[in-house]
């Protein structure tokens, strides 16, 4: 089958063909086989680029995987095989999930409790989309911050992945949004999805915009920072959040890890949340179950949707990672596979 390789750390963006690039495209590598009686062989139709794996191939993630390995975490397909115990899937079954790694391939085999099943009408391309990114920012909103209608959501890092989820799942949950991002493109899109207030951070200083808008609205300050960026912006949006607010602390894209005063925070009653999603696959799995079934289910419903920003075939991956490495995208960059009419490149 086809897979991407990484057989060493280092800057995923490079040519494929030029001997600097850590990763390559093997069309020889072999099929994954069924490796217990509850397996299931997905072929895979999409899967999707996020931050955390550009960050696994650096070499930069809080987490190393063993040398070689093929990246990829969330993905979508169709079951091409299941072992003999498997009771809730069968051949033609289309579903989607997420490993520690492995979906940059034609195959990959899963456990039957690890998958669940595509709603009709929803996309694969989409639901390849949606576990990690959405899912971190379910879990964040609606598990660890409880969410309810009426409070105010800052989202630092708006129209990347988890951002642009974060803003959507807000607006489903009734929440007044106010989205930071960088640019007229991105603010433009931010506007178009009926976001409550849009900031362009490279344009005017969050905190006077930010007051700006609350003043207007009769509001008194933030109830919830999401912040997958860190740095700068979360010092100053920390001056914007209301007595018995919650941080939710998701990543650090901005390269620099905010120090967030526990003075303060004693002070103002603050809850700060740091949030791993992958690790509730060990600790609690049974909360990453709950909110992947209604996330396909809000997909299915049209709460929320899917914005495809760029779309590669495996062998334009070096240009994925740049998508991501260069803040390109507005939403999610995928991998598509098996069906090369739908890649459309955008750059």
């Amino acid at each position: 089958m086809e897979a991407l390789l990484c057989k060493r750390l280092g800057d995923p963006t490079a040519d494929l063909s030029h001997d600097s690039s850590p990763i390559s495209i093997s069309t020889s590598h072999p099929i994954p086989q069924l490796n217990s009686p509850t397996a299931v062989r997905v072929r895979v139709k999409a899967t999707s680029l996020n931050y955390a794996n550009y960050l696994q191939v650096l070499g930069k993630y809080q987490e190393r995987l063993p040398l070689p390995f093929i990246p990829g975490s969330d993905y979508a397909g169709v079951v091409d095989g299941v072992g003999p115990n498997v009771t809730n899937f069968k051949i033609g079954d289309r579903v989607c999930s997420f490993a520690p790694a492995g979906s940059f391939a034609q195959f990959i085999v899963a456990e039957e409790r690890d998958l669940f099943l595509v709603p009709d009408g929803c996309d694969l391309i989409g639901a390849a989309a949606l576990p990690v990114a959405y899912g971190t920012s379910h879990v964040a909103l609606v598990h660890r911050a409880k969410l309810v209608a009426g409070q105010v959501l800052l989202v630092l890092g708006a129209a990347g992945g988890v951002g642009l989820s974060a803003v959507q799942i807000g607006k489903a949950c009734g929440a007044v949004v106010i989205a930071v991002a960088r640019g007229s493109e991105k603010v433009q899109f931010l506007e178009s999805l009926g976001v409550d207030h849009v900031i362009d951070a490279s344009k005017s200083s969050i905190i006077e915009n930010a007051k700006g808008f609350l003043k207007a609205r009769k509001l008194k300050g933030v109830d919830i920072l999401y912040d997958p960026v860190g740095g700068k912006l979360t010092k100053e949006s920390m001056k914007l959040l209301n007595w018995g607010a919650n941080i939710l602390i998701i990543g650090f894209a901005s390269g620099e890890i905010p120090v967030i005063p526990a003075n303060i925070a004693l002070v103002k009653n603050w809850s700060v949340h740091g949030l791993y999603w992958g690790s509730y696959k060990i600790h609690d799995p049974a909360v990453l179950e709950d909110s992947l079934k209604e996330l396909l289910s809000w997909l299915a419903r049209g709460l929320i949707t899917i914005n495809i920003s760029h779309t590669y075939r495996l062998s334009e991956a070096n240009l994925a990672f740049n998508a991501i490495k260069e803040r390109k995208a507005i939403g999610k960059v995928m991998i598509v596979l098996h069906d090369h009419s739908y890649v459309k490149s955008k750059l």
